[in-house]
């Protein structure tokens, strides 16, 4: 006889954890099933160099942790019981160039002006209100928009309308990243940083319909945290909150399709024959093609809404990554004149114009590897546990195509060596100590890698597709899905590929939860967030 559940999720990633714990709290009879030997999805930490060298080998850098509603709801659990902890360096961000010379932007603004006006006392005036700007849009607006259902376009837009916020925030969306950076600093090495902040996660540098986000990255560039122990730490204690209230996880196991009564989502049946029933209903935090045209099946669903969803374009953008085993600290060249560079969280390098910056960016789009730059960081000088006593650990993440222009994405098993000798290379140039007698062991995953280990992640998309206009806000993954619901009965959705989108924001799986709590009829033993409380107050949301 098939083992019975309240509810089955498809998928032990961030936001499939998130959803599972919530509705386990109210009292639901949780299963979640994971393809991966370990739960947590991107959440990711492993010994792939040497023993006791903890690498981040997905997400590292955490952008929302002073936003995201499940780190305050479960924190009686998460820090009180358990031991999260989030190191918030400072400097968080850092660009040294091969002059010697830098721009750190620090927690205290007046600290980042001071290192701007190095380069233009104009651009530090400018980031001086700025800052203050973009924190008022994201307070009342982008950030707690991304724990809300979201409306609309053409709602949305009325709302928008109402305040100046609103107002200000439609005029930033009708405009390209590097137009709002150009018309804001007038320093080409400012305008690079910017730049890069601004597209780091996925947006086109040159494409008018997203830019609304540029504000919410820009302010995030400031807050970005790492987790202690690794970032895998955090869905581990996301799975002990789990099975605390009486949820279960199973892995690995392999779906093979979502069990179908009537039209309604009745279960899930794996690859082996074994099934588990949902009472309930089931949810999968999968992108758009595994969901539907995998484990629903095209024959049960319409003929319009399959071709909507054979429309879901991935990121032109993925992430090739170098880990390295170092056996000294980082020692930056640009830090004799400014100490503090050995500090920073983040330090992008290799971009010495925004020229550069975009030659890169347009080299990506065409599916060419170009010799650019990237954003690294050493997790250990931050959390010692990441490393054995006096090493440290190293990671370099740079923007590159899945399937490049010549050879395809298979040409990744051929050169991924010689792009890693590359980058390093590269980074010596800022780092000189960083020596080949000083790395101990390396560790390389390509854009193919990623597609291959995280499964929903199709062509290295770890935000399960694109940041187009057609494809956020309202109409991530498309109108029939944006409220997490879907057109198969007791079948939700709550993945990267619904919004607000991908990062480590738990946005997705704290409104499908919210969704799904609704629809049964269940008490909600959370509240709604405080940010989003305010926001509605002045009319933003």
């Amino acid at each position: 006889m098939a083992e019975e559940y309240d509810g089955v999720i498809l998928g032990a990633g961030p936001n499939g954890l998130t959803t599972a714990a919530y509705l386990a709290k109210a009292g639901l009879k949780i299963l979640v099933l994971e393809k991966n030997f370990e739960a947590g999805g991107g959440l990711a930490t492993e010994q792939v160099t040497l023993p006791g060298f903890l690498h981040n080998t997905h997400a590292v850098y955490m952008p929302m942790v002073d936003y995201a509603p499940p780190l305050k709801d479960f924190d009686e659990y998460l820090t009180q019981d358990y031991d999260l902890e989030f190191a918030f360096p400072d400097p968080v961000m850092a660009v040294p160039f091969a002059d010697g010379t830098s721009i750190c932007l620090y927690q205290d603004i007046e600290k980042t002006c001071t290192s701007l006006a190095q380069f233009s006392q104009k651009d530090a005036e400018t980031y001086r209100r700025i800052a203050d700007r973009y924190r008022v849009l994201t307070e009342d607006f982008l950030g707690p928009a991304t724990y809300e259902m979201p409306k609309p376009a053409f709602e949305q837009m009325v709302t928008l309308q109402q305040t100046d916020v609103g107002r200000e925030i439609t005029e930033l969306t009708e405009k390209t990243p590097r137009d709002i950076i150009d018309d804001l600093f007038e320093n080409d090495r400012i305008r690079c940083l910017f730049l890069y902040l601004s597209c780091m996660w996925g947006l086109h540098h040159d494409l008018e319909g997203v830019s609304y986000l540029v504000p919410l990255l820009i302010n995030r560039a400031v807050n970005y945290r790492l987790v202690k122990g690794g970032s895998h730490h955090l869905a581990h204690l996301f799975t002990k909150v789990l099975y605390r209230h009486g949820g279960m996880i199973i892995s690995p196991v392999k779906v093979k399709r979502i069990l179908l009564e009537n039209g309604s989502a009745k279960g899930v049946e794996l690859d082996d024959g074994t099934v588990y029933r949902a009472r309930k209903f089931v949810a999968s935090s999968l992108n758009p093609y595994q969901t539907f045209l995998d484990y629903v099946g095209s024959d049960n669903l319409e003929e319009r809404f399959v071709t909507r969803i054979k429309d879901w374009q991935w990121e032109s953008s993925s992430l090739f990554h170098v880990h390295l085993a170092l056996d000294e600290a980082p020692q930056f060249a640009a830090a004799k004149s400014n100490p503090d560079l050995n500090n920073a969280f983040i330090n992008v390098v290799g971009y010495e114009s925004q020229a550069d910056l975009v030659k890169h960016y347009e080299a990506i789009h065409q599916g060419e590897l170009y010799p650019g730059g990237f954003n690294c960081c050493f997790p250990s000088l931050h959390d010692p546990k990441q490393a054995p006593p006096g090493r440290h650990t190293a990671l370099i993440s740079l923007h590159a195509p899945h399937d490049l222009k010549d050879g395809g994405a298979e040409r990744w098993y051929e050169i991924r060596e010689r792009e890693a000798a590359r980058c390093i290379e590269l980074l010596r140039a800022y780092v000189p100590n960083l020596t080949q007698e000083h790395i101990l062991w390396h560790y390389i995953t390509t854009p193919l890698d990623i597609g291959n280990k995280f499964a929903d992640m199709v062509k290295g998309s770890y935000k399960q597709g694109g940041y187009l206009p057609l494809q956020m806000g309202f109409l991530r993954p498309n109108e029939e899905c944006s409220q997490y619901e879907t057109p198969v009965r007791n079948l939700y959705v709550c993945g990267a590929s619904t919004f607000p989108g991908g990062l480590i924001t738990f946005g997705s799986g704290y409104n499908a939860a919210n969704k799904i709590a609704d629809d049964l009829g269940i008490d909600r033993w959370w509240g709604e967030p405080e940010c989003v409380v305010k926001a509605k107050a002045k009319g933003t949301l």
